[in-house]
């Protein structure tokens, strides 16, 4: 598997330039190390901050698995969307609303056909709230498809 945490990992991340805002470093409550995080307040509503993960490496022709940890935390905080450079219209991936202010995991099958991804974009989209954050944390590609639960 293929580390691409924020405080260890050996992944490329960028922030989109030609986005909004942009996502910041924020301490883990374990304080080891920290994760990717937009706060509730940043931007004005329906304003969008992009972060990139460039992918250079991906063999064609193959699947991955791109698993990570994420957090909507607080009363109408706006979406987290992830898109996949191929599918740069529609979202592979989409939540609005977390149901408490617990992490949870995504997971995304990457396929590898005539196109390659090169990069995956997690996307934060502002919401009427003021309060919480939109956090991501733990990035981690795997080959092959996605493990069920």
């Amino acid at each position: 598997p293929v580390d691409c945490s924020f405080s260890r990992g050996v992944c490329d991340w960028k922030q989109d330039a030609d986005d909004d805002f942009d996502w910041n470093p924020a301490d883990r409550d374990r304080g080891d190390g920290y994760y990717m995080a937009v706060p509730a307040f940043v931007g004005h509503k329906k304003d969008m901050g992009r972060l990139k993960l460039l992918l250079t490496d991906l063999k064609p022709k193959s699947s991955y698995c791109l698993i990570f940890s994420y957090r909507l935390a607080g009363e109408r905080v706006g979406k987290l969307r992830v898109f996949l450079t191929n599918k740069k219209s529609t979202p592979v991936w989409e939540q609005d609303k977390g149901k408490d202010e617990r992490w949870r995991t995504g997971k995304i099958d990457i396929f590898q056909g005539a196109e390659t991804t090169n990069n995956v974009t997690f996307e934060s989209e502002r919401g009427k709230g003021k309060t919480g954050e939109i956090g991501v944390d733990n990035v981690i590609l795997i080959s092959g498809l996605c493990p069920e639960d």
